[in-house]
């Protein structure tokens, strides 16, 4: 994996922007845009997955860094729940949704391969109590 220097360098917080700008830009339209309790929570839900990426990379460790990416995927999931709501009350049409959700998708893909590599890279290289991390 190409050494990380700054945030902007990481995938999978490039995509976590992405969908974060298109959830924005979908929430400002249409029906959605006069459901405030829905508008709100899907920009939150969104803005938490790009947060928590950049937080997470912000920690001293990758076993932090990993936690963070956890409830980054989460809270993609919890934007894909969202859409699910907006298809059903008729404020997305059914491609709409399907882009927006594939994009969810990747960023949760990306979210959850950069997880897995930081738990791999943990588990050879530290030492202690209790050997390799389990249960993270």
């Amino acid at each position: 994996m190409a050494t990380i220097r700054r945030v902007e360098d990481i995938q999978a917080w490039r995509k976590a922007r992405e969908l974060v700008r298109e959830i924005y830009k979908k929430c400002a339209e249409g029906a959605l845009r006069k459901d405030f309790g829905l508008t709100d929570q899907l920009r939150r839900a969104a803005v938490s997955s790009m947060s928590n990426v950049a937080e997470g990379f912000g920690r001293k460790s990758d076993r932090d860094f990993a936690r963070f990416l956890d409830v980054a995927r989460g809270s993609v999931v919890e934007v894909q729940s969202l859409l699910y709501v907006a298809l059903d009350v008729r404020y997305l049409d059914e491609q709409e949704f399907q882009r927006l959700n594939r994009l969810a998708d990747e960023t949760a893909s990306l979210i959850g391969g950069l997880t897995s590599y930081l738990r791999g890279r943990s588990a050879k290289t530290e030492s202690g109590v209790g050997g390799p991390e389990s249960g993270v």
